[in-house]
């Protein structure tokens, strides 16, 4: 390496920094404290994208954000709509990057509140809500169809339902369509680490039970993706613990 050269010498010096943070015991501790703090608190409540409630960390918004201007996806599938903040927000980088970028937004219950201020966002043009089962067979058609047509990067994004077993169906479902050197990303695998402070009462999902134990069960069985661990030590906070899976494959300019 031109040790004279400026770019290089700050991507290698912030490539250090996260690998010196992933080995940061007392960082790392400061973060899960921080993490289970803020779940108790009900922090990633408070945000909003464009004038949508988004139910996300800032933190893993910012890396959604690198993911998907590195990608540049024609489609992004994401499962779990609520009040449509996080479809919003992918639409909306969708438009910064330009070309036909689209969302397929799926969720088993639009709720009537939330439809119409989705549907007459500005950012609703490149976006298509379906409100169905992800993991039921309207869904999954509409998700390859639209896969074919967009004739070059997919991702998804598994924000739905956190029990074990619904994860791991939506990963085999879905992870066909996502694209090598793309991204499939499964939030919520926390409610592994914190259960506690991460499991409403009356949710079908826990500890032993939830989107971080399907991962790792889905990887056992699929080579062609690997967690992005340099995301996560990059992060601290996330509610993706090892969620950041990426095709095998394709170029990268770093995230």
């Amino acid at each position: 390496m031109n040790n004279n050269d400026p770019l290089k010498l700050f991507y290698q010096e912030k490539q250090e920094r996260i690998n010196a943070q992933g080995q940061d015991a007392p960082l790392k501790a400061a973060a899960d404290e921080f993490t289970r703090l803020s779940l108790k608190s009900g922090y990633s409540y408070n945000f909003s994208w464009l004038g949508r409630p988004v139910i996300q960390y800032p933190q893993d918004m910012a890396a959604m954000q690198e993911i998907i201007w590195q990608v540049k996806p024609r489609l992004i599938v994401e499962t779990g709509v609520a009040h449509g903040g996080s479809a919003i927000f992918h639409a909306s980088m969708l438009e910064l990057i330009g070309g036909p970028g689209k969302v397929l937004a799926i969720d088993i219950d639009v709720r009537a509140h939330n439809r119409p201020l989705i549907e007459g966002h500005p950012m609703s043009r490149r976006l298509e809500l379906l409100e169905g089962d992800s993991t039921g067979p309207a869904a999954a058609s509409r998700a390859r169809a639209l896969a074919a047509e967009a004739a070059g990067p997919v991702m998804a994004v598994l924000d739905s339902c956190h029990s074990h077993g619904h994860v791991l169906e939506e990963l085999e479902l879905y992870s066909p369509l996502v694209t090598p050197g793309s991204y499939l990303v499964v939030f919520d695998g926390l409610v592994e680490q914190f259960p506690e402070e991460s499991v409403a009462a009356g949710r079908p999902w826990g500890a032993g039970d939830n989107p971080l134990t399907a991962t790792r069960e889905f990887l056992k069985t699929h080579p062609e993706f690997e967690a992005d661990r340099d995301i996560e030590n990059k992060l601290l906070i996330t509610a993706a613990p090892e969620g950041w899976l990426k095709r095998k494959g394709g170029s990268s300019n770093g995230v």
